[in-house]
C-alpha cells in the first residue's frame, strides 16, 4: 500500500525560503560573472566545506557582458540529504547525513507501489490569470533572452546556457517527455536543445522527423517547482510516459499545470519561466563545448538541434537557477534511489544498501549481507548492467558504512584482491564519460571487495576487526563517551571554514 505523500513545496521560491530557514543558503549582493567570480565561489564552498555539506547560494545582481542584471541566480539546492529529507516532508530534520539519506529513502520507497511502480495522480489545469509564469507576456521581436541573468559557468564553454530547465517535447499520439537538457544561448530568439542520443527527447524528436514533421513544438519551464525539476533531471518515467503525473504522486496532489501561448504543452504554473518555440526537424546546428557532469570540458558537436523561441512568459522579477555541472549536485537524488534499491532487492536479495558518492560520476558501492562464495560479483552484475552511470561497481560487506569513502577504500586495500573483478569490455553507457572512444559504449568493472571465502581464494579464517574486539572486550566503552561527550569537548574552540 502507498503511503501517504507530504506536503509539496509549489514553487521554488518556497523551497529556498525553507533552504534558508535551516541555515542551507547564503545569500550574496553581487557578483561579476565576467571574471567567473560565481565559479569560483562554488569551487570554493565545495572545497572548503564538502561536496555534501555545502551550502546553496543565491545571488542578487550579477555582471554579464559588461552589465549589470538583476537575478537572483541560484545554485547548489540539492546538495545534500537534508536538504532532500527538508525537500521531500521528512518530519524531523537533522544535519546528520546518514540519518537523512535513511529517512528520506524510507519516506520514498514506502510510495512505491508493490510492483515498484510510482503513485501517478494527473495535473490540474488552471487558468493563465492564475498562473504566476504568466505574470509577463512577451513574443515577437519583442523577445531577448540574453537580457536574463543566464551566466556563461566556463570560460571554455561556447557561450551562456540554460542547464535547469525542464522541456517538454511530445504531442498527443507520441505521447510526451519532460527532460532537462542544457540549452546553449544562441540569441535573443534561439536556443540549443542538446538531448543526448537515446535519451526520451532524442527518441522523440526523431520520431516526428520520420513522422514527417517539419517542427516539433516545445516549451521549457526554467526553475518550476523542485519535485517537477525532479522528475525532468531523474528517470522516474519510462518512454512516453508524462512525467507531470509522477509529480502529482510525488505531491499527493495534482500539480498545477497552464497551456502555453503558443501552442498545447502544459506546463507547470508556478514556474519562474516558460520559453516557447519550434525546434526545425530538418536543420541542425553546432553545440558546445560544454563543462560535462565529470567535470571534464565536453567536446563541440556539430548537428544538434536548436529551437526557435515564439513566446515567454515568466513572473515579474524571474529567479534564475544554474547548475556548475560537475561541480555542484542540482538534482534531488532520493527518487532514482529508492526505486534503484527496489528494483534492486528483488534481484539481489542479500542487498542491504546502495549509494553513489558524491562528485564520483560513474562509481556505485552496494552492500550485501554474504552468505556463499561468487554472491559479491553476481551482486555487482546486476547493478553493472544499468546502461546509466554505473562504469565501476563496488560490492562490499554489509559492516562498511557505504555512505564513508574512507570505510570503503578500507575495504578495497583490506579485502579486495584484485583477482577478484570481472571485467565487461563493452556495454551501454549513456552518460557523456571522458574516457571513452565510442559513444553510447563504454567497458565496466566490478570490483567485489567482500571478504573473500577460501573458494575465492580468501584466506580460510578472517580475524575479527579491532572495532569488533574493542565492542566485545568493553562494551561499554562508547556508552561513557556519549555520556561525557559535551564535557570533554566543552575546551575545544572549533575554528569556522
Amino acid at each position: 500500500m502507498i503511503g501517504q505523500a507530504p506536503a509539496a513545496f509549489d514553487s521554488i521560491r518556497a523551497y529556498v525560503d525553507a533552504l534558508e530557514a535551516r541555515g542551507r543558503l547564503v545569500r550574496v549582493a553581487e557578483m561579476d560573472q565576467d571574471r567567473y567570480e560565481l565559479t569560483a565561489f562554488a569551487y570554493r564552498l565545495v572545497e572548503r566545506y564538502g561536496k555534501e555539506n555545502a551550502p546553496a547560494f543565491l545571488v542578487e545582481r550579477i555582471k554579464i557582458g559588461g552589465e549589470w542584471r538583476e537575478g537572483p541566480v541560484l545554485a547548489n539546492l540539492y546538495g545534500s540529504w537534508p536538504d532532500e529529507a527538508l525537500l521531500f516532508g521528512v518530519p524531523e530534520i537533522t544535519d546528520d547525513q546518514h540519518a537523512m539519506y535513511d529517512a528520506v529513502i524510507e519516506q520514498l520507497t514506502a510510495r512505491l507501489d508493490d510492483a515498484g511502480m510510482w503513485q501517478r495522480i494527473k495535473p490540474a489545469e488552471v487558468a493563465a490569470s492564475d498562473a504566476p509564469c504568466k505574470e509577463v507576456r512577451v513574443t515577437g521581436d519583442d523577445i531577448d533572452i540574453e537580457r536574463f541573468a543566464f551566466i556563461q559557468s566556463n570560460p571554455a564553454d561556447a557561450g551562456r546556457y540554460i542547464n535547469m530547465g525542464a522541456v517538454f517535447i511530445g504531442d498527443p499520439d507520441l505521447g510526451s517527455n519532460v527532460g532537462t537538457y542544457r540549452c546553449q544561448i544562441k540569441g535573443p530568439r534561439k536556443i540549443g536543445v542538446n538531448p543526448e542520443p537515446g535519451q526520451h527527447g532524442w527518441l522523440l524528436l526523431n520520431e516526428m522527423k520520420r513522422r514527417g514533421d517539419k517542427v516539433a513544438k516545445v516549451a521549457i519551464a526554467v526553475a518550476p517547482d523542485p519535485l517537477t525539476f525532479c522528475a525532468s533531471s531523474t528517470k522516474m518515467a519510462g518512454y512516453r510516459e508524462d512525467e507531470l503525473e509522477f509529480v502529482g504522486g510525488l505531491r499527493g496532489s495534482p500539480l498545477s499545470v497552464v497551456r502555453c501561448e503558443t501552442c498545447e504543452h502544459l506546463v507547470p504554473a508556478n514556474s519562474e519561466f516558460i520559453i516557447e518555440g519550434e525546434i526545425p526537424l530538418d536543420e541542425f546546428e553546432t553545440e558546445g563545448p560544454y563543462g560535462e557532469m565529470y567535470g571534464f570540458q565536453g567536446p563541440q558537436k556539430p548537428d544538434n538541434f536548436f529551437m526557435n523561441i515564439k513566446a515567454v512568459t515568466h513572473r515579474r522579477n524571474p529567479w534564475v537557477l544554474n547548475s556548475f555541472t560537475g561541480l555542484t549536485w542540482d538534482m534531488p537524488k532520493a527518487p532514482q534511489v529508492s526505486s534503484n534499491l527496489f528494483m534492486y532487492k528483488r534481484l539481489i536479495p542479500s542487498l542491504t544498501g546502495l549509494y553513489s558518492p558524491a562528485g564520483a560520476s560513474g562509481v556505485i558501492v552496494i552492500s550485501i549481507n554474504k552468505r556463499f562464495p561468487g554472491q559479491g560479483v553476481s551482486a555487482g552484475q546486476y547493478v553493472a548492467a544499468n546502461p546509466a552511470l554505473n562504469k565501476v561497481v563496488i560490492v562490499v560487506d554489509d559492516d562498511v558504512d557505504i555512505m564513508d569513502p574512507g570505510a570503503v577504500l578500507k575495504a578495497l586495500g583490506a579485502r579486495w584482491q584484485p583477482a577478484a573483478s570481472v571485467m565487461v569490455p563493452q556495454t551501454q553507457m549513456m552518460m557523456p564519460d571522458p574516457s571513452r572512444q565510442t559513444p553510447m559504449l563504454s567497458s565496466k568493472i566490478v570490483i567485489d571487495a567482500t571478504r573473500q571465502f577460501p573458494q575465492e581464494g580468501g584466506p580460510a579464517k578472517w580475524p575479527a576487526t579491532n572495532r569488533e574486539l574493542l565492542e566485545k572486550g568493553a562494551g561499554d566503552a562508547f556508552d561513557l563517551v556519549d555520556k561525557n561527550w559535551d564535557e570533554y569537548l566543552k575546551s575545544w574552540r572549533q575554528t569556522s571554514h
